[in-house]
Parts: C-alpha cells; structure tokens; sequence
C-alpha cells in the first residue's frame, strides 16, 4: 500500500495480524496488501486460503509464496509448504478473514459509507470514491467486492490513515447484509433503489426492501440514513433505518422535501449536466457520463460528502472526470464498414429496473446519419416465477422509447422477443455466442448499440467480439468483475 509520497507502507505485520485473528505465526514478516486469490498476489501480500465451493484456497499456497506472498493464512500447514514458511495459523480462515477485517476498521479513524441497493451500488461506490479521493485519503472497495468474502477482504486491505472508507454490500437472500455492515460500522448507509434482483429468492419487492434495510443495523451511534425518496420503499426503509437507530434520514431524489433535490438535468452523449440542491446549498455540476440513474445516484454520493465533512465543491468537480466501469455504462467509438458506432457496454449485470434504466438512456441517445438505436439484451437471471412478466414488460419501454432494433438471446428473453412488434425484432438466439454473427452483419455507421444482460447470459462475449472490430483486447478494459453478484 504506497502512501502520498509513493512510498509502500506495511499493511499488516505479523504480531498484530496474528492478535487481531486470535491465530499463531511462523516467522515474522510484513504484509502490504490482502488477496484471496492466488492467480493475483502481488508481491508482498498476506494470502488467505479461503475454502470455498469450488476451490480450496490451500491447495494454492505453495504458488501462492513462490509468487512472492509474504505470508499465508491457513487452517494448517499444506501438502508442500516448509514448516517454517511465513504462515499464520488459525482455525478457520473465513473467520480469519473477518477477524482481520473488523481489526482493520476499529484502528482506523476513518469516515465510513456502505452502500447497497438492487442497482447502482458499484457505480455509487466509485462515485464517492472518486469525489472524495482528492480531498483525503481515501480507500473504497475494488470492483463489486460486496459479499462476505469481499467485504472483509476490503476492509482488511484498509490502511490505518484512512480518512474516508466506502465499502459496498449485496445480497442475495435475507439475511446476508447483517453480518457485513457490522463488520464494516458505517457512519452512514446509503440505499440507492429497490427493485427485482434475485426476486426468486423473496416473495415480494417488499421483502427485498426489508433486506436491504438490513444495512442501518451497522450504523454506528449517530450514524445517518441516506434513502432514494421517489421510492416506494422510502417510507419503509426510513422506519427501519430509524428502528436501528439512525441519528437522521436524508432523503435524495425528485421530491421537494428531498435533503438532496434535483431540480433539472440534461443529459448529453458523454456527460449529465445537473442542477440540484444538496442539504440547501445549491449546486451545478456535471457528471462524465450519460443516464439519468446516474443522476440519482450523484444525488446520494454528494449528500454523503456533505454529512460527513468533506467539500462539497471539490466532490462535484471530481464527477466531471468520471468514466463508467467496463461493463456498467462504458462507451466504445468501433469501427464499420465506411464509419464509426457507438457500443455503450452494459453487459456486468442486469435486473428489471437497472435493464429499464438503460433502455431509457439509449432512447436518449443521439444517432447519426442513417444510424438507429440499437439493444442488445440477455436474460434476466433469478427472477423466480415472475420472470416471463418482467422479460415480456420490457417490449412497452422499448416501444415508448426510440429504439429501432432489438436483438435478444436466451430462453427468457425469448418471451421479450415474441412480445415486440416485428418492426423491432431483429434477431434472437439461443445463447450470446449465437448472436455475434447477425449483430455484426447488421451494424452500420452512426448506430448506438447497447448491450445488457445478468452476468450469466454471456452477453460480455458479444462486448469482446465487438471490441475486437478495433482490435481491443477487453482483457486490458478494467473489466472488475468480482468475487461477488450480488445484489
């Protein structure tokens, strides 16, 4: 972990990593970062051999040390580790990790944000992330590392003089939020949308909220509650976040009681130009990118730097240099036969509200010459008995909006396919590797093409086999995807 200067810090040594785990070392040694994957170590990291349902972590250690780990953490010494290698030993690794992760949040002074929602937690992440980094030092988690191996893991990689900590937690059944913002303690929680991820694993949208609202009961004393308030769920969620003792709810969105209101926003190919006012004071800036779920978002990013100190200005000049992640909204300029289309890559994931979302964004977006809007969409996953309906109610967004073609794949998009009039259907497959071909063949200049789909549908192949028009290897496209899906 290099500091302000560049200078590589020690992240862990091993007397107080081993206090902090309750667990023995081997040898002495200092850590400067925290992996969980072997295939990654950079050198100098602690390893920890997770066991998980596919692979057990222990079975890499070996390579992981050759690879210049400066230690592992072990339930016992592996099949071709030295009994004197730089080990710290403990009963379970897991628990290991948390324990670590909890220790690195108590030594730390630092401000804390959790985020979580059905759709945006990613994105809202590296938004505060982004606004806050210039002011202080700040540390957030990588990727969509939001489940019970990566909120530990990101804690446990938190230097000591952290002054600003943002971390996101998901879900995928009830239950699961609890644990991780205990570990993680926020100062404030931050609920970006309610809406049908993982339906399949709850009864009801309401059922989702109540999981979700599982984030306040992490708060620290004091701790405040910042809530999307042209949600259905604000009322719900604003009770729970009060039950767990929140000091105050801060409401962002439409609404003219809103703590952070938004007044206008105009939205452009690359960027959102916006008008808000933040906690009465206020405010113009732009966001690097288009959408107005972005938008909403900054909302709720802005409110928390406010809360907790830091400058608000500087926050929002920070937007401006924003990106979108690969997968999440980033835009390509490829080539086509005597011209140039627009990719906008949506591919990490999707659920019925974020898949609306960028249906809405590409009916916005501005076309050239005999270009046309394009989506590109996968299936849906886990939306449990309810998902022909959600796939089918997509076919009235697309109508409404300005989308010329639609391409699908998968079984449940199928049901989207048969749903559209035959004037947007362009093509469906039975999977994303069987669309590649018609989609080329109809790309023409001008065109706007998005691509969405769950991370299982695939739909990132069709992204690479596209990159590869400009010879762009997405390998080397920040491409995060992480240990974690959920919601």
């Amino acid at each position: 972990m290099a500091n302000a200067d560049g200078v590589t810090e020690s992240l862990w040594t091993a007397a107080p990593a081993a206090a902090a785990v309750s667990g023995r070392c081997v040898g002495e040694w200092q850590a400067t970062g925290v992996s969980i994957d072997s295939r990654s170590i950079a050198g100098g990291d602690l390893f920890i051999a997770l066991r998980g349902p596919a692979n057990n972590g222990h079975d890499f250690v070996a390579d992981a040390l050759a690879r210049g780990a400066a230690a592992a953490m072990v339930d016992h010494v592996p099949e071709g580790v030295a009994a004197d290698a730089p080990l710290l030993l403990v009963a379970d690794t897991q628990t290991g990790l948390e324990s670590l992760g909890a220790a690195a949040r108590a030594r730390t002074a630092a401000k804390v944000v959790a985020i979580t929602g059905s759709a945006g937690k990613t994105g809202s992440k590296e938004m505060l992330r982004v606004a806050l980094e210039r002011q202080a030092r700040t540390h957030a988690s990588e990727a969509s590392y939001n489940n019970m191996w990566g909120v530990p893991l990101s804690l446990a990689r938190m230097p000591r003089a952290t002054e600003f900590g943002v971390f996101e937690i998901g879900m995928n059944h009830a239950g699961e939020i609890t644990p991780l913002t205990k570990l993680a303690r926020p100062h404030a929680a931050i609920v970006t949308t309610i809406a049908p991820a993982h339906v399949g694993h709850f009864n009801s949208l309401t059922e989702i909220a109540e999981a979700k609202s599982e984030i306040f009961l992490g708060l620290e004393p004091g701790g405040l509650a910042i809530i999307n308030q042209d949600s259905a769920f604000f009322d719900l969620l604003s009770r729970r976040a009060k039950d767990a003792g929140a000091a105050r709810v801060l409401g962002f969105g439409s609404a003219a009681d809103s703590a952070a209101r938004l007044i206008k926003a105009v939205h452009h190919a690359d960027c959102s130009c916006v008008y808000a006012e933040i906690c009465g004071q206020p405010l113009t800036y732009k966001i690097g990118f288009s959408g107005a779920h972005w938008v909403m978002n900054s909302l709720a990013t802005l409110t928390a730097v406010q809360v907790l100190g830091g400058d608000l200005a500087l926050a929002a000049i920070a937007l401006a240099g924003m990106h979108p992640l690969a997968g999440r909204g980033r835009r390509h300029y490829l080539p086509v036969a005597d011209g140039v289309f627009t990719l906008i890559d949506e591919s990490y994931n999707a659920n019925p509200g974020s898949m609306q979302a960028a249906l809405l964004n590409l009916s916005g977006q501005m076309t050239e010459g005999r270009g046309r809007r394009i989506a590109v969409l996968g299936d849906m996953a886990e939306l449990g008995q309810d998902s022909a309906r959600y796939h089918s109610e997509l076919a009235q967004v697309i109508e409404d909006g300005r989308i010329q073609q639609t391409f699908t794949a998968g079984t449940q998009m199928q049901v989207l396919h048969d749903a559209l009039p035959l004037k947007l259907r362009a093509a469906h497959a039975a999977d994303a590797d069987a669309l590649i071909a018609p989609l080329r063949e109809a790309l023409r200049p001008g065109d706007v093409v998005v691509v969405k789909g769950s991370y299982s549908s695939g739909m990132g192949k069709i992204v690479k086999a596209l990159l590869a028009l400009a010879g762009t290897d997405q390998q080397k496209q920040e491409a995060a995807h992480a240990p974690s899906k959920g919601g």
